[in-house]
């Protein structure tokens, strides 16, 4: 009899912790419409938790908090797909929460699949009355006029020109070509700063005053031929405002070219 009740109640125990992680994923779900959440599926199955500090953008099963033209997005083994590689993509099309953004670290992994070969992630952007686009600063991914651009710094729809972009060869040998990369973007005040795969490929300085330091975070797939740009673990960390000392680590390459 004793045995029994010793084996009765520890089956309510995992019962009980079972119910709990339901009870506590539900509620993500939930908070994942008005707010990020601090858990998201991956395309495991499992259900992975946030660093210390960091929440996520996309909780792995809807884009609740984001807006755009769902023709070129869905959700696909716990990532948001943008484009398709069936067909061309007519415009650049854009995903973009609804909440602004300011000073953040924000980390993603991402894959690009497909001949058009180019994304990118959009910070501190607005979108562009009735129009596809959006315009800002845009974290730039895959390949722009015949060379990798993974991790450069692209102003979209305003200044329409590279800000920066890193070492060429040293990008190509961080690049994990066909599989999930990891991007970062560290934006405080007016700095600026760019990882791909833990390697920093740019710092920039904004030294026009016009330019704004709040906005939108957007999920790009690039007009052209079929592609489909994968992006997942969507996190991050917003920071207090704050005068970071100007980066000396990397000099930026700065470039008139349009893309």
């Amino acid at each position: 009899m004793f045995k029994f009740l010793i084996v009765c109640i520890v089956c309510l125990q995992v019962m009980a912790v079972d119910l709990g992680s339901q009870f506590a994923w539900a509620q993500s779900d939930q908070i994942a419409g008005g707010s990020p959440t601090s858990r998201a599926a991956t395309s495991e199955g499992r259900i992975a938790t946030a660093e210390q500090g960091f929440v996520f953008l996309f909780n792995g099963h809807t884009m609740e908090g984001w807006e755009g033209n769902m023709d070129f997005f869905r959700v696909e083994d716990g990532a948001i797909v943008a484009g398709s590689l069936e067909k061309p993509i007519p415009n650049n099309e854009f995903l973009c929460t609804k909440k602004r953004y300011e000073n953040f670290d924000l980390r993603l992994e991402v894959r690009l699949i497909g001949q058009g070969n180019n994304a990118g992630i959009q910070f501190r952007s607005e979108r562009i009355p009735n129009d596809h686009e959006v315009s800002g600063y845009q974290c730039d991914m895959g390949m722009a006029w015949q060379r990798p651009v993974w991790g450069a710094l692209y102003d979209e729809s305003r200044r329409r020109k590279m800000l920066a972009e890193g070492p060429a060869e040293q990008v190509s040998k961080w690049l994990k070509e066909g599989d999930w990369n990891e991007l970062r973007i560290l934006a405080e005040g007016k700095h600026i700063r760019l990882y791909l795969n833990g390697h920093e490929t740019i710092a920039y300085t904004e030294n026009e005053e016009h330019i704004g330091l709040d906005g939108i975070i957007g999920l790009q797939i690039h007009s052209g031929p079929p592609t489909e740009a994968w992006y997942r673990m969507i996190r991050i960390r917003e920071l207090p405002a704050t005068d970071m000392a100007q980066s000396t680590k990397t000099k930026p390459t700065v470039s008139s070219e349009q893309q």
